[in-house]
């Protein structure tokens, strides 16, 4: 018998494998409507040995993942529409009338907007959801009673958690409804299928409940003890509200929300005219400013912010000057006139001829070499910088001289100490200089940086740097966008002398027309916190 050839062999062999692959993939398939053109298909895979099984690529499912990641689409989409569409309800909240909202979110928090005034920004919780609460009007009626009848104050903190929670329910609900129904519509008009569309709206459901469970096992109350406000700068004082001791207060969350609608009753009230801000007695206000570099509008900056949050001192950490020439000195004039008393330390930036000259201005204290003074209660040094390089362009760093500057002030502190005359808060420019203070007093100030920073060192001295009052001057138009305008106010316990709280200030530069004010609470100072009976800087272990 005749031997057949190999390539014949794997020949036969690729054609019946080629059939018995037709035969399964049409067997697992539905049967095409094209009978005939199939059968072409067949007789044509019996001539050509390179016939693929093109049938099974026709009619092959699309791949799961394409089909899941188009669905988690189509629900988030069809979410996002409802919400936006019935996703809102209507709530008194004590005076006020309010529309409550949820809206998708990365970070999540509640945004309260108090229009024309601006906004309050909490972080309330993490979860994909934001809460959004528009103050709409205020009815005349209820808040003509609170005024006419202050008594009622006392209890509008359990009438206003009352209402909120109210509020929130009612919006879960409508919420749940309005992202259903949304995902469901949708999924009808993309799929066509009744079952994938039940399947959208229940898959709807289930992420909507997984992000309600997030958001109240991430619920902060005392968030609105922090709010970061964005608005006219005049409104912030009020609205915020003044800082204070809250480390022992109770149903923390109903009080300060109590308090909050009230600042946001009397802002709307007849005259809709700011109402006068009454600082609490027991703080002592202290404005930090640094690194002005000649901006002629930080004057009047600084004297508003005197004004509206009625400071007892500004402390200027330095770099007021761009390059400490006597032609600059008239420059520093409007100082006396700012409405507080003005305490400064030269910057790198500054002169020994800018020094001189601020030392004869009135209602300034200037402080070098570990100098210390009591003004409004509190007790400051401060030494200026070593280095005078206005013309330094190298990243800032700490060398030989600021280390220097740094010890010699922490030896004079100690001398404070031994004197009975402790120091509160300490004053240089570099903040490498400033460091050398760890463990020596409870609160030390720096610039130089033009970008705000808190942090507590290791020996429990807490050290917070400023940003720039002059929005960097000239150098602010040397980057994408310019420079903030940035300040603090510290409120400081007139009895301890300690760090009760500070609401950051942030002005958009060079004709922009932002404002944001964060408040911030030390960690020691959140309710709930263990209290210390005798704190010191050297065995605190707080973080900022």
């Amino acid at each position: 018998m005749a031997r057949v050839p190999a390539a014949v062999t794997t020949a036969t062999s690729a054609v019946t494998a080629s059939i018995s692959a037709v035969i399964t993939a049409l067997t697992r398939t539905r049967r095409p409507r094209h009978t005939p053109h199939l059968r072409r298909l067949r007789l044509s895979s019996r001539r050509s040995p390179r016939f693929r099984p093109v049938t099974e690529e026709l009619v092959q499912q699309p791949n799961p993942y394409t089909r899941a990641l188009g669905l988690m689409a189509v629900v988030l989409l069809g979410a996002w529409l409802g919400l936006l569409i019935v996703g809102n309800v209507r709530v008194p909240v004590g005076p006020m009338n309010t529309t409550m909202t949820l809206r998708p979110s990365v970070t999540g928090g509640t945004k309260i907007n108090v229009s024309p005034l601006g906004a309050l920004e909490l972080n309330s919780h993490i979860a994909p959801v934001r809460l959004d609460v528009n103050v709409d009007q205020l009815d005349p009626v209820r808040a003509q009673a609170l005024v006419d009848h202050p008594e009622r104050l006392s209890g509008l903190q359990d009438e206003v958690a009352h209402d909120v929670e109210h509020g929130t329910l009612d919006l879960a609900v409508r919420s749940c409804v309005a992202v259903v129904a949304g995902a469901t519509a949708l999924g009808l008009a993309v799929y066509r299928r009744p079952r994938r569309a039940l399947a959208a709206g229940g898959l709807a459901l289930t992420l909507l409940t997984a992000s309600g469970a997030t958001a109240f096992a991430t619920w902060n109350p005392n968030s609105v003890l922090e709010p970061r406000f964005s608005g006219l700068l005049s409104s912030a004082p009020s609205l915020v509200g003044n800082a204070r001791n809250i480390v022992s207060e109770f149903n923390v969350y109903q009080e300060e929300l109590a308090r909050l609608v009230t600042n946001v009753t009397k802002l709307y009230d007849v005259t809709s005219t700011l109402p006068t801000y009454e600082p609490d007695p027991s703080t002592i206000r202290v404005l930090h400013v640094s690194d002005i570099h000649l901006n002629p509008a930080s004057w009047k900056i600084i004297a508003s912010l005197v004004k509206q949050y009625s400071i007892n001192v500004i402390v200027d950490s330095g770099d007021t000057m761009d390059h400490g020439t006597s032609a600059e000195n008239g420059f520093l004039d409007p100082i006396p006139d700012l409405g507080a008393p003005y305490i400064w330390v030269r910057g790198n930036h500054d002169s020994l001829v800018t020094q001189r000259y601020l030392e004869r201005l009135k209602n300034v204290h200037v402080l070098d070499d570990g100098h210390a003074i009591t003004i409004a209660g509190l007790r400051f040094a401060g030494i200026g910088d070593p280095q005078f390089t206005p013309d330094r362009s190298v990243a800032p760093g700490g060398d030989a001289a600021e280390n220097l500057a740094g010890a010699r002030l922490a030896s004079a502190l100690r001398d404070q100490r031994t004197a009975g005359t402790p120091v509160d808060i300490a004053i240089a420019h570099e903040p490498s200089a400033a460091r050398g203070t760890d463990g020596e007093v409870p609160l030390v100030l720096a610039g130089h940086l033009h970008h705000e920073q808190m942090e507590v060192m290791k020996y429990g001295t807490r050290l917070r740097v400023e940003g720039s009052t002059g929005g960097s001057g000239l150098r602010a138009i040397e980057g994408k966008y310019p420079d903030p305008i940035e300040a603090s106010v510290l409120y400081v316990d007139r009895d301890t002398r300690r760090l009760q709280a500070w609401d950051e200030i942030k002005l958009g530069g060079l004709g922009l027309t932002t404002a944001e004010v964060s408040r911030h609470l030390p960690k020691e100072n959140q309710p709930g916190a263990p209290q210390s009976s005798s704190p010191s800087p050297t065995t605190s272990t707080s973080t900022p």
